[in-house]
């Protein structure tokens, strides 16, 4: 590309980028000043209003970066978009989603030398760590312990010592949100691809919000998986089932990745990731079973065991009721695609030993084996991709890069209304399958 046209690449890039940081101070103005984690009704419609706004620019400056014809200093208009967004998002409480307070609750009860596993918030043996700021906010205090995994919980308790409190805590994920961004520069640079390509992850308004903005620990999950792919592209296969076992216990569903990174008879990596989960659930075993905490009553609340609440199900039952064992012959058939995938890429062609092919396979396997796992299960809230977009980063394609925009939908109550639901996983269906159906040279 001559330099005239890349000079005017450049200039739209950066209006792109300046639009995406506009439209994020609008999104920060519609929440300003209201109780943390509850911004309205009104409010929450117009603020994924700017959201969505946010993807369609988005996809706009993704399409610019893969066509390949800007400058090498496009990724610094990349980054400098990428850090005002979160300069404006980071400082303030989280906007969308009470979460973040049971994060800092956990911390300071590890602090204080208890199991988080062992009571819930609101017992009366943990009344002397509530205070005004923290307790009121937390999600069912009354009637549910921790839900989240070790790992997790091992940070939570590492914040709750080191860095106390809401502005600590959202330091920790963004810190673990700027760590992505580094280790994808080194993953773009290992695969020969462009470094402003990174625009993929970095100025997608998922990480942008769920994780500078509401302070989700999905941010540490995609840390560990990018981290996970960055080592694997180096053959570290036992730092690979490390990172990828530490990944799974921040958010249970990195699990659906980890078939990606096995060849046959790859013992040192299993052998890794089975002994880091025994390894990080070490610590919490004093409480026996309840070590899981809350994720049964969560899996029964969101209707996942029941499939109640799963999108593909509840879209079936609009044409014929479906009998009690639905739910359950669909999580069969779920694990079943999922084992299939596994078995065809661990039995299949050796990775590739030059480390851009590599980088690449390994992305594109992995990317496919999440996509899936997140559609089937269909979850009810957006930063549940968030561990999924530092993938699409490396391995975009038309139907994750519109999943990885549309998920904010989310935000919406899925469950009561299925066309929302419908608006986020179809459309990347219907893609998915135009992509198999064309030839590469026409897409």
């Amino acid at each position: 590309m001559n330099a005239v046209p890349a000079r005017a690449a450049l200039v739209r890039l950066g209006a792109l980028g300046a639009a995406l940081v506009g439209l994020t101070a609008l999104g920060l103005a519609l929440v300003a000043g209201r109780p943390a984690g509850n911004p309205g009704t009104g409010r929450t419609l117009a603020v994924v209003a700017v959201q969505l706004a946010a993807g369609a620019v988005y996809l706009a400056a993704a399409a610019l970066v893969l066509r390949r014809g800007l400058p090498r200093r496009a990724v610094w208009v990349v980054l400098a978009a990428a850090a005002a967004m979160r300069a404006l998002l980071a400082p303030i409480a989280p906007p969308l989603s009470s979460d973040l307070y049971r994060y800092v609750w956990d911390g300071r009860v590890q602090a204080a030398g208890i199991n988080p596993y062992r009571f819930v918030p609101a017992d009366p043996r943990l009344a002397f760590l509530r205070d005004g700021a923290v307790f009121p906010r937390i999600n069912r205090a009354r009637t549910a312990p921790t839900i989240y995994p070790p790992m997790a919980e091992l940070v939570f308790a590492a914040a709750g010592r080191i860095a106390p409190g809401v502005g600590g805590m959202k330091a920790v994920m963004l810190g673990a949100d700027l760590l992505t961004i580094g280790a994808l520069l080194a993953l773009l640079r290992q695969a020969e691809r462009p470094a402003a390509q990174v625009l993929l992850y970095a100025w997608a308004p998922l990480p942008v919000w769920e994780f500078a903005g509401n302070g989700h620990v999905d941010a540490l999950a995609a840390a560990l998986v990018t981290l996970a792919l960055l080592v694997a592209a180096r053959s570290r296969r036992g730092l690979t089932g490390m990172l990828l076992a530490a990944a799974t216990l921040v958010k249970f569903l990195p699990a659906a990745i980890a078939p990606a990174f096995w060849r046959r008879w790859d013992l040192r990596l299993v052998a890794a990731f089975v002994a880091t989960v025994a390894l990080l659930y070490a610590p919490y075993l004093g409480v026996g079973a309840r070590v899981f905490g809350f994720l049964p009553g969560y899996a029964t609340q969101e209707g996942l065991l029941s499939g109640r609440g799963v999108f593909l199900l509840d879209l079936l039952r609009l044409a014929v009721p479906l009998p009690g064992w639905a739910g359950p012959a669909y999580a069969a058939a779920l694990a079943l695609v999922l084992l299939t995938l596994a078995l065809r890429f661990g039995f299949g062609p050796a990775l590739p030993a030059a480390p851009p092919d590599r980088v690449r396979v390994l992305a594109r396997q992995a990317a496919m084996l999440g996509a899936v796992a997140l559609v089937g299960v269909s979850p009810h809230y957006p930063w549940y991709f968030g561990w999924l977009v530092p993938l699409v980063c490396l391995a975009p394609s038309p139907a994750l890069l519109y999943l990885v925009a549309a998920s904010v939908l989310l935000t919406l109550d899925p469950v009561h209304h299925l066309g929302i639901a419908a608006l986020v996983y179809l459309p990347p269906a219907a893609l998915a399958l135009w992509q198999r159906r064309t030839p590469r040279t026409r897409r």
